[in-house]
Protein backbone atom coordinates (compact mmCIF):
# COMPACT_ATOMS: atom_id res chain seq x y z
CA UNK A 1 0.00 0.00 0.00
CA UNK A 2 1.09 3.41 -0.57
CA UNK A 3 2.38 6.09 1.73
CA UNK A 4 0.16 9.29 1.47
CA UNK A 5 1.81 12.58 0.87
CA UNK A 6 1.33 15.40 3.23
CA UNK A 7 -1.34 17.06 1.27
CA UNK A 8 -3.47 13.89 1.43
CA UNK A 9 -2.88 13.43 4.85
CA UNK A 10 -3.91 17.05 5.48
CA UNK A 11 -7.13 17.01 3.08
CA UNK A 12 -8.13 13.09 4.89
CA UNK A 13 -8.07 14.68 8.18
CA UNK A 14 -9.99 17.31 7.85
CA UNK A 15 -12.48 14.75 7.47
CA UNK A 16 -11.91 12.77 10.69
CA UNK A 17 -12.75 14.56 13.84
CA UNK A 18 -9.93 15.21 16.54
CA UNK A 19 -7.48 12.68 14.72
CA UNK A 20 -3.95 15.05 14.92
CA UNK A 21 -1.15 14.01 13.00
CA UNK A 22 2.42 13.11 14.95
CA UNK A 23 5.13 12.00 13.11
CA UNK A 24 4.36 9.09 10.93
CA UNK A 25 1.01 8.41 12.74
CA UNK A 26 -2.41 9.70 13.60
CA UNK A 27 -3.81 9.58 16.99
CA UNK A 28 -7.26 10.30 18.89
CA UNK A 29 -7.74 9.97 22.52
CA UNK A 30 -11.15 8.66 23.29
CA UNK A 31 -13.10 9.22 27.32
CA UNK A 32 -15.50 7.48 28.00
CA UNK A 33 -18.13 6.93 31.43
CA UNK A 34 -15.53 4.34 32.80
CA UNK A 35 -13.21 1.58 32.60
CA UNK A 36 -15.82 -1.26 31.58
CA UNK A 37 -16.85 1.21 28.87
CA UNK A 38 -13.38 1.85 27.64
CA UNK A 39 -12.33 -1.66 27.63
CA UNK A 40 -15.77 -2.51 25.51
CA UNK A 41 -14.77 -0.20 23.19
CA UNK A 42 -11.01 -1.82 22.19
CA UNK A 43 -12.90 -5.41 22.21
CA UNK A 44 -15.53 -3.82 19.36
CA UNK A 45 -12.19 -2.83 17.20
CA UNK A 46 -10.55 -6.38 17.23
CA UNK A 47 -12.96 -8.27 14.58
CA UNK A 48 -12.43 -5.18 12.41
CA UNK A 49 -8.51 -4.75 12.99
CA UNK A 50 -8.24 -8.31 12.36
CA UNK A 51 -10.32 -8.33 8.85
CA UNK A 52 -8.62 -5.59 7.88
CA UNK A 53 -5.27 -7.12 9.39
CA UNK A 54 -4.26 -3.98 10.58
CA UNK A 55 -4.15 -2.77 14.05
CA UNK A 56 -3.89 0.00 15.74
CA UNK A 57 -1.75 0.60 18.98
CA UNK A 58 -3.62 0.78 22.00
CA UNK A 59 -3.18 2.79 25.45
CA UNK A 60 -5.60 2.34 28.17
CA UNK A 61 -5.59 4.58 30.90
CA UNK A 62 -8.68 3.98 33.37
CA UNK A 63 -11.49 5.31 31.29
CA UNK A 64 -9.77 7.16 28.20
CA UNK A 65 -8.12 4.82 25.43
CA UNK A 66 -5.50 6.83 23.09
CA UNK A 67 -5.42 4.74 19.84
CA UNK A 68 -2.23 5.18 17.10
CA UNK A 69 -2.34 4.34 13.83
CA UNK A 70 0.62 3.74 11.17
CA UNK A 71 1.63 1.50 8.93
CA UNK A 72 4.47 -0.02 9.84
CA UNK A 73 5.53 -1.86 7.32
CA UNK A 74 5.31 0.90 4.72
CA UNK A 75 6.93 3.70 7.54
CA UNK A 76 4.05 6.57 7.51
CA UNK A 77 0.89 6.33 6.97
CA UNK A 78 -1.19 4.77 3.91
CA UNK A 79 -5.08 4.42 3.47
CA UNK A 80 -5.38 1.67 5.61
CA UNK A 81 -4.64 4.22 8.69
CA UNK A 82 -7.56 6.94 7.76
CA UNK A 83 -9.89 3.44 7.55
CA UNK A 84 -9.42 1.88 10.73
CA UNK A 85 -9.55 5.95 12.64
CA UNK A 86 -13.13 5.58 10.79
CA UNK A 87 -14.04 2.41 11.78
CA UNK A 88 -12.71 3.59 15.85
CA UNK A 89 -14.49 6.91 15.50
CA UNK A 90 -18.18 4.47 14.68
CA UNK A 91 -16.84 2.11 17.18
CA UNK A 92 -17.22 5.05 19.81
CA UNK A 93 -20.48 6.23 18.67
CA UNK A 94 -21.96 2.92 19.17
CA UNK A 95 -20.67 2.18 22.56
CA UNK A 96 -23.42 1.89 24.91
CA UNK A 97 -23.62 4.92 27.43
CA UNK A 98 -20.10 6.46 26.10
CA UNK A 99 -20.42 9.94 25.57
CA UNK A 100 -17.24 9.02 23.74
CA UNK A 101 -15.25 12.57 23.61
CA UNK A 102 -12.12 14.00 22.57
CA UNK A 103 -9.50 15.04 24.79
CA UNK A 104 -6.19 17.03 23.88
CA UNK A 105 -3.77 14.55 23.96
CA UNK A 106 -0.73 17.34 23.21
Amino acid sequence: MALLSHNDIAERLKRLDGWTHEGNAIKKQFVFPGFPEAVAFVARLVPHAERADHHPDILINYRRVTLTYSTHSEGGLTAKDFEGAVMADSQARATPSARAALRDTE
